[in-house]
């Protein structure tokens, strides 16, 4: 035990700062009750030092004090705080129990006779919380001037401010001295934000410092915490740190990469540091503030033990299962609350458990926290002796002789997160207060533990959280002890409970069970709603020095609201305390609430309390138009302030008090008068409001909205209403603003050029950019103006609205208000205007009659000069005259300047030369910039502050972004005059440069207002590597200029602004003008006044040299060209390096230069550095900038050596030789591809097919690292598994039809190269080229030409091929060709040997490759269609919008134009079939348009015989074969869509896709327009080939062309089948939306939508939705078709519900039971289902005598329902219709007779 001595100081030690009586002169060692250090309002001699020396060594000591024997009371406190522990098992006998049997008293002390054998388990309690006990908490609440942290078993502590960290406890001396001298009010703390400190739910570790019982309250007791790390880490020293141990740490400093924290050891030299990375997920470390106190798991030490590394991450603190916990340790010491332990069990308990750790530490855990409070599990079968288990260490008990530690096995705890309810209901489990709020009351609580002395464990119906109701909580009367097996409160027992109070850290609702608690209609203020009508008892009559000052209203057992005198009723009541006397019930309506002061004030007004209006509680919710009752607080000349509930106040101004003029508004209205108001206007951020009195009907809200969000200048749309001789009134869109343009703004010419304006202006007309010259509010009333001038001016920012914006000797413009003998009034913008002289206008314009002017006459003028007291100005149209002797010439006319003040702002200055350097005085804002303050010495004496005049340092900016919005107009500041602002030239001048009317430049900073001496900074006092507070001041493409005072300005490169570099993307959004940014000097040229900086966490801003370059590192550059091979980037001002193709993406198809802009600032990476040859080597690839997780298509090749043989790679070609192709395949690895590696045919001109820098693919052959030399090839072949080669000489068959090109043009022939072949070729005779004689081959036939040939005769010797080109040779070919030789052009894409129309060299574009190589597997255009099937596609095809009863049929599987082999949709025109002519036109020869020249006989009559013969013939036979056929049939029909159909796949067949275009551009221009189906199948047509061979940008330009011309409806479905054949469904699904939101009352686009969301997108649900979202938009009569549908799709689609659907239909059968065909398509539904029993009930019920069918109608269900029987049932089945059929009958008969 401590001596006395000791014992008396830590007493002292203990004591709170507030509360500082003397100490006691005797302490008594026999009363163990603590009592207080010092009562009440004494004051302590005692220094800030001498108390934490005392309070250091108390610490020491009081560990080893005994609390034995300390007396326990249970008396009961008004917040039930701290009086009230959780059960335990084993409880101290009370020195104040009564009595009791012997026998009772001999069985308790048997029973602690045996408890003391084994280890004693109990939790802590306030007998057993001592000065030096650590804790863990929670915070639980932040108040003014201190912490609430949670404690375990119901104990709740305080921290006072003083106790939190060392760091905050230097800013609270700081504050405490700045504010020395200021009213000792507790206002110094307003300025502290004590939440960026800690935060509600962290958990803290404690230490207790004092725990006394409070004076005047009976049993309340206070306990006093610290956690400041020196208090909380007490007794540790570093070799008892060790990992995975729980350490408590002040953050000391903010660094770029992480935080400084103090530890509070006392070895010198100990810091610890926590990576931003470690605050966890919500963790920001902008939001981190110097002096903040964490928790934090010590993860690591530093080599030298001197720096311990931290991490507050609470996944990471919970990480138990993942070994965040200690086991062993060097001593006890490490073992401090918050540390998870493993430990070994030694005793299991009912009450709960007791451990081992290391062997020789003892740890209990009680019933809360051994979990079985919770969960009501049985511990002795959860947990056994010898088993080893995790927890958290909660509390210390320094009073035992014995070392023991308390734990939690609680989850929340273990696992270091806050407690949440168990409930599977919701998809996020909440916080217990949320799902059962403090004060609510449980109907039906159950009890499920019962404690005899200590109280009762409650089931609340929150799952895995339970209430603990304290014995003296149970009943308004007194009990002694409780049962579990009888009376009231037995286990099992149900019973009204209310939430009194919440423990985080147990996890445990605070309940009552006393009747007087539960009634109670408010158990604390915050139950108290704003606005809500309560019903309370006058307490108190409030009397002041002043009279009655209002009523004290009680509402509740210590809850008391105040009624003020203004609110006691509706009139003003002479003599309130006769009508109010104690004791009065009264009804109230709650005005407002404070939480902090616990405060409540009330209304009595009936008008208030009656009202039905909801109350007005937040200026978010309020809206203009909005009407509700308010009282007037404060009345003057200028309108009233008008108070509504909570902090909700309006301003209403005179001009909105009433229709009618009112010239004082106190003789009309009174404080406390109730007035009905409705907004005009809200500002929810700032928190104003205007309202007016007005009838709102007059000038609607929306009206009223618009009218004020109408600036001036702005830029508005409006149409023309109505016309009159002087002006033109427009109606503004869309508020319907009416505005007047007078004529004489319409231009800047003359009258009479603006008159003709308005003659071309029409009634309906929409003007646009017009401009808001002015608005009289009062009136409503807006006047435009169009003038050019005016305009311009407006978007330069020159056009003055405001006297503010006048600057002297700038230029404006305006336009002529009135013209006078003496001069010109000009008039701007808000009824803005100055005085032009006769003197100061232009010599030529004098003599002239009114000047040469007229009214609203456009002019532009030079200020002369400025008089701020009258607020007035004048112009001149002269030239500036010459300055003599440093000052401006001033004109004989210019108004008299006087030196004396008016109206001094700090009301002692008395003339403007009292000014001078360094003179401090008040300044009063006048409007607020983004870069300064314009403020106003006195009236006309203006000045400014420049933004880098207003803060000291870098923590004082709280709004880094605007660092100016705290300030406001009208506030007044201490400032110093630096010297005078030169607006004109906007620079900073001496003090000694006087002007007439000087602009002060002022400083507003705290330090210069305190200082004597002024200290202005200027360029050499500026050092290279300190570090400064600038603000942007302008911003540039290449730099940010900042300003660090008024006259010293610097740049900043835009790459070294910030470390992160997606924050420069957009600098306007993340660094706009007047930011702050903490900067570093790099560079100080004095000669040419430049200043270098950077605001980069670095030492300077990049690489300076090579040398400093490091390989690997990731830095920003700036693009500053970009061409098509490359991006070139600057990393500093002398390096810049480029980035090849190679390394500007992982995948080389996205690789484009041109999507990269100048001046972008983009993330590099070095890749390499060429020293010697100077050359850098950049990388943008995402994987090496962003993450190296990411996909990589290419990847990037270090060397050679990273190659090898047979690898795929792709690369960029980098030159073309003659000897083949270099190809880049990383920025140092170029691979050779020769002459014979470039592909697989023939290749004539080889260089045409290649172009550098195109992308290519290829396969590695060679690789030599020696040599480092890479050797690759092209060919498909070699690429392709799949690939087919090409046919060789003897592959050749006689008969065979092939398709070529034409290689050469001889006289005697056509030598024809056969596609796909190894350069195999032949020749065609003159005499096969054409059925008629003498043809010309020169004349038919070019180089390069397509022809279809057939093979007549093959020498195998000497290797000839002999063709033939005759057009007979193909008449018959159906017919007789062999396998071999049938049509590479196959309609179902499937491969033949032939190849396709390839030019005379290979084509390495796999776009334009042949059908027969996409069927082989590459088919890049579309996978499931070829040319002919795309562009053959019609509406008929699918039938989306079909009317059949088996509901709408879009499964391409049930499609009867399916290719079963394809599994794609056939495709037919409707009027012929495409697909069959398509096989004559690719079987037959493809001839030029010279055919026709070449068979022209040389006489005339044997001309026109051939012509007949010929023409009609051959076209009848083969169809169109050339361009010259198409013509000619075209002649013949030119309204033929099908032939315009034939001609565009003709051409489709020779890959020319634009000619095809034209193709359909002249049919929509030839086509008659009365034909109008053909015209629409032509933009079908040409919609199907912009999808498959175009873009999206094409698709859309020719889609909305056929918008345009055709219905939109027919078109936008048109378009949405064609996406779902091409399987497009994502275009599909988005083009749906679109056409859903432009044509809603469509009924079969809602069955189309809905049907192809149920087959193509398995999204049944949103087709599902659809038809509550159909049924809104479609009529009535719509709707039973449109739901039977939609029920009809659940049977019909693949992923549809047929249980569904047959529900839809009942529910429609039930409204509609005689709807017979309803019943028919629900038969038919189920049919195809196959259900046999429930077809025959569906029949039954048809059928039936319910139903009353007619004859005929009987006839056809019977008749279906026999058909069907015969078909699937059994002969008993048909024999059975038969016999209802034939009792239908007899019935029928029968009732006939009847009749």
């Amino acid at each position: 035990m401590a001596p006395v001595k000791r014992k008396a100081e830590a007493e002292v030690k203990n004591a709170r700062p507030e509360k500082r009586p003397k100490p006691p002169s005797t302490i008594q060692l026999s009363n163990l009750k603590e009592e207080p250090a010092f009562p009440r309002g004494g004051a302590s001699v005692l220094t800030p030092l001498e108390h934490k020396q005392i309070q250091v060594q108390a610490k020491q000591d009081v560990l080893f004090e005994q609390r034995t024997g300390k007396k326990v009371t249970n008396e009961e406190f008004d917040d039930g705080e701290n009086d009230e522990n959780i059960p335990e098992e084993a409880h101290l006998p009370s020195v104040k129990t009564k009595r009791k049997s012997k026998s009772k008293d001999r069985k308790k002390l048997d029973n602690s006779a045996s408890e003391e054998l084994g280890v004693r388990i109990q939790g802590l309690s306030y007998k057993r919380l001592v000065p030096g006990s650590m804790v863990l908490g929670q915070v639980s609440q932040i108040n003014r001037h201190d912490l609430a942290l949670s404690l375990p078993n119901n104990l709740t502590g305080y921290v006072p401010l003083t106790a939190i960290s060392e760091k905050f406890n230097k800013q609270l001396e700081s504050l405490t001295t700045e504010e020395d001298g200021m009213e000792e009010d507790g206002t110094s703390h307003e300025h502290i934000d004590i939440e960026a400190l800690v935060s509600v739910g962290q958990y803290l570790r404690a230490l207790v410092t004092s725990t006394q019982q409070e004076e005047g309250v009976s049993g309340k007791r206070h306990i006093e915490l610290s956690i400041n790390p020196r208090d909380a880490n007490s007794g540790l020293s570093n070799k008892d740190i060790v990992i995975n141990s729980l350490i408590q740490a002040s953050v000391l400093s903010i660094e770029d990469h992480g935080l400084i924290m103090d530890l509070g050891l006392e070895e010198k030299g100990m810091r610890g540091f926590m990576s931003s990375k470690e605050l966890g997920s919500n963790g920001d470390i902008a939001k981190v503030a110097e002096g903040s106190v964490y928790l934090c798991l010590v993860t690591g030490k530093a080599s030298n033990g001197n720096v311990i590394k931290l991490s507050a991450d609470p996944s990471k603190i919970g990480a138990i299962k993942k070994g965040s916990y200690v086991t062993d340790a060097p001593t006890v010491d490490s073992f401090l609350p918050g540390t998870a332990i493993e430990f070994l069990v030694s005793e299991v308990t009912p009450s709960g458990l007791a451990g081992k750790v290391m062997g020789m530490l003892t740890v209990t855990a009680d019933l809360i926290h051994s979990g079985a409070a919770s969960s009501g599990k049985d511990l002795e079968k959860k947990y056994t002796t010898g088993t080893k288990i995790k927890g958290r260490i909660i509390c210390t008990f320094p009073n035992l002789e014995e070392k023991k530690l308390g734990i939690s096995l609680q989850e929340h705890i273990t696992y270091w997160k806050t407690k949440t309810t168990a409930s599977t209901n919701v998809i996020e489990n909440l916080l217990p207060t949320k799902q059962l709020p403090i004060s609510s009351i449980v109907e039906q609580a159950t009890i499920v533990k019962v404690q005899p002395r200590s109280g009762l464990l409650l089931d609340l119906g929150v799952k895995g959280v339970r209430g603990f109701v304290h014995i003296s909580k149970v009943s308004d009367g007194k009990i002694e002890t409780l049962a579990e097996t009888t009376g009231p409160y037995k286990i099992g027992s149900q019973h009204r409970a209310r939430i009194i109070g919440y423990n985080s850290v147990d996890g445990l609702f605070i309940v009552s069970m006393q009747p007087k608690i539960i009634d109670q209609p408010f158990l604390h203020v915050e139950d108290v709603v704003v606005g809500q009508i309560v019903h309370g008892t006058i307490e108190k009559m409030m009397v002041n020095a002043s009279g009655f000052n209002g009523v004290l209203v009680n509402l509740a057992e210590g809850i008391s609201g105040l009624v003020p005198e203004v609110h006691l009723a509706d009139v003003h009541l002479q003599h309130p305390e006769k009508k109010f006397k104690e004791g009065n019930k009264v009804t109230a309506r709650v005005l407002s609430t404070d939480l902090r002061k616990k405060q409540i004030r009330l209304t009595l007004k009936k008008t208030l309390i009656n009202s039905d209006v909801p109350p007005w509680l937040s200026y978010i919710d309020l809206k203009p138009g909005m009407q509700a009752p308010g009282t007037l607080i404060n009345v003057n000349s200028a309108g009233a302030v008008v108070q509504f509930y909570g902090p909700v106040r309006a301003f209403l101004p005179v001009s909105e008090m009433s229709e009618s003029f009112i010239q004082n508004p106190e003789q009309h209205f009174r404080n406390g008068q109730v007035v009905n108001v409705h907004v005009v206007s809200v500002n929810a951020e700032d928190a104003r409001m205007i309202v007016s009195c007005k009838d709102p009907s007059i000038f609607g809200a929306e009206q009223q909205e618009a009218f004020r969000n109408l600036g001036l200048g702005a830029s508005v749309v409006g149409t023309v209403i109505e016309k009159t001789n002087d002006e033109i009134v427009v109606q503004l869109e869309p508020a319907a603003l009416k505005a007047t343009l007078s004529l004489g703004h319409l231009t800047d010419g003359s009258a009479q050029k603006s008159h003709s304006a308005a003659k071309r202006i029409r009634v309906g007309q929409v003007l646009k950019d017009i401009v808001v010259l002015s608005k009289q509010e009062s009136k409503h009333l807006i006047r435009l103006t169009s003038k050019p001038s005016l305009i311009k001016a407006e978007r330069e920012g020159k056009l003055l609205k405001v006297f503010e914006d006048v600057v002297e000797e700038s230029e404006v413009c305006g336009f002529v208000r009135n013209i006078t003998p003496t001069g010109v009034f000009v008039g701007f913008a808000g009824d803005l205007t100055a005085l032009l002289l006769k003197q100061h206008l232009s010599e030529e314009v004098m003599q002239l009659p009114e000047y040469g002017l007229e009214r609203n006459q456009s002019v532009t003028a030079r200020v002369l000069s400025i008089d701020y007291s009258q607020k007035r100005f004048l112009l001149t149209q002269k030239p500036p005259t010459s300055e003599v002797e440093g000052q401006p010439k001033t004109a004989e006319t210019d108004i008299p300047y006087d030196r004396g003040l008016s109206n001094p702002v700090d009301g002692v200055s008395s003339s403007i030369d009292d000014f001078t350097l360094g003179k401090q005085t008040k300044a009063r804002i006048t409007s607020v910039k983004n870069t300064q303050l314009n403020v106003l010495l006195a009236d006309g004496v203006q000045g400014r502050i420049d933004i880098s005049e207003v803060f000291d340092k870098w923590e004082e900016v709280k709004d880094r972004k605007h660092p100016l919005k705290k300030f406001h107009t009208k506030q007044v500041l201490p400032v110093r005059i630096l010297g005078i602002h030169d607006s004109r030239n906007h620079r900073f001048l001496p003090i000694t440069h006087r002007s007439k009317a000087p602009v002060f430049e002022l400083t507003a900073k705290p330090n210069n207002q305190t200082f004597t001496d002024l200290d202005i900074l200027t360029f050499d006092k500026v050092e290279v590597g300190s570090t400064w507070l600038t603000f942007i001041n302008n911003i540039s493409d290449d730099y940010v200029w900042v300003n660090l005072s008024p006259n010293v300005r610097g740049r900043i490169r835009t790459i070294d602004l910030s470390d992160n570099v997606s924050k420069l993307k957009d600098l306007a959004k993340n660094f706009p003008v007047g930011s702050a940014v903490r900067a570093k000097v790099l560079k100080v040229d004095l000669e040419n006044h430049r200043l270098d900086l950077s605001a980069r966490s670095g030492s300077s801003s990049g690489p300076a040299t090579l040398d400093d370059i490091i390989v690997g590192s990731i830095i920003p550059g700036r693009v500053t060209k970009v061409t098509e091979r490359q991006v070139m980037v600057q990393l500093s001002e002398t390096l810049s390096a480029p980035i090849h193709l190679v390394d500007l993406a992982d995948d080389y198809s996205t690789a484009h230069p041109t999507a990269y802009q100048k001046n972008q600032i983009v993330r590099v990476c070095i890749k390499n550095v060429d020293v010697s040859n100077k050359k850098i080597t950049l990388s943008a690839r995402p994987s090496k900038v962003l993450s190296s997780s990411l996909p990589v298509k290419d990847p990037d090749i270090g060397s050679s050596s990273d190659l090898k043989v047979n690898d795929v790679v792709r690369g960029f070609i980098k030159h073309v030789a003659d000897s083949g192709i270099f190809v880049s395949l990383a920025s140092n690895v170029t691979a050779f591809v020769r002459i014979s590696d470039l592909s697989d045919e023939f290749l004539k001109d080889w260089k045409s097919g290649f172009e550098i820098d195109q992308l290519v693919e290829g396969k590695i052959i060679s690789v030599d690292p020696a040599l480092n030399h890479i050797q690759m090839s092209l060919k498909r072949s070699r690429l392709d598994k799949n690939y087919i080669p090409p046919l060789v000489f003897s592959d050749i068959r006689k008969g065979r039809i092939v398709t070529g090109k034409v290689r050469k043009v001889e006289d005697f022939g056509v030598f024809v190269v056969v596609d796909n072949s190894a350069n195999v070729s032949g020749l065609c005779h003159r005499s096969k080229i054409s059925d008629k004689a003498g043809a010309n081959p020169k004349k038919l036939y070019e180089e390069g030409d397509v022809v279809q040939a057939k093979v007549l005769s093959i020498d195998e010797k000497k290797k000839q091929i002999s063709l033939g080109l005759k057009a007979s040779y193909f008449a018959s070919k159906n017919d007789s060709q062999d396998p071999e030789s049938q049509n590479p052009f196959d309609i179902n894409g499937n491969a033949v040997s032939d190849s396709d129309e390839e030019t005379q060299g290979v084509d390495l574009d796999e776009g334009n490759r042949s059908e027969d190589e996409s069927a082989d597997g590459d088919e890049e255009i579309q996978p499931d269609f070829n040319d002919e099937d795309i562009l053959d596609m019609d509406d008929d095809e699918v039938e989306i919008d079909g009317q059949e009863p088996q509901g709408v049929q879009l499964l391409p599987s049930e499609d009867p134009a399916v290719d079963s082999s394809r599994n794609i949709q056939k495709l037919s025109a409707g009027k012929f079939d495409w697909n069959a002519n398509l096989t004559e036109l690719d079987n037959a020869a493809v001839q030029s348009d010279t055919d026709v020249e070449s068979t022209r006989p040389r006489n005339k009559k044997r001309r026109k015989a051939e012509i007949k013969v010929d023409m009609t013939g051959d076209l009848d036979a083969h169809g169109p074969q050339s361009t010259a056929d198409f013509e000619r049939l075209l002649m013949g029909d030119p309204n033929s869509s099908d032939l315009w159909r034939e001609y565009m796949k003709f051409y489709l067949q020779l890959n020319e896709i634009s000619t095809a275009r034209a193709i359909a551009e002249r049919a929509l221009k030839t086509i008659h327009i009365q034909h109008q189906p053909e015209k629409l199948d032509i933009w079908f047509a040409m919609l199907y080939l912009e999808n498959i061979f175009g873009d999206d940008a094409t698709l859309d330009e020719v889609f909305k062309r056929a918008c345009q011309y055709n219905d939109s409806l027919e078109i936008h479905s048109q378009l949405a089948r064609i996406y779902i054949q091409s399987q497009k469904y994502e275009k599909a699904d988005s083009h749906f939306q679109a056409t859903l939101k432009k044509h809603t009352q469509s009924p079969d686009l809602y069955i189309n939508y809905a049907t192809f969301l149920m087959d193509q997108l398995d999204s049944s649900d949103r087709a599902r939705s659809l038809l509550s979202r159909a049924l809104q938009a479609l009529p009535q009569y719509t709707h039973l078709a449109l739901t039977s549908k939609f029920a009809q799709l659940e049977f019909t689609t693949r992923h549809g519900s047929p249980e569904r659907g047959r529900t839809v239909f009942e529910k429609l059968l039930s409204q509609w039971p005689r709807r017979l065909d309803l019943w028919n398509v629900l038969l038919d539904m189920e049919i195809k289902i196959g259900d046999k029993d429930l077809i025959r009930r569906l029949f039954e019920r048809v059928t039936g005598q319910g139903m009353n069918l007619k004859p005929e109608k009987a006839k056809h269900f019977f008749k279906k329902w026999l058909g069907w029987e015969m078909k699937s049932g059994d002969v008993r089945s048909q024999e059975r219709v038969k016999a209802l059929t034939a009792e239908y009958v007899r019935n029928q008969e029968r009732e006939r007779h009847i009749e």
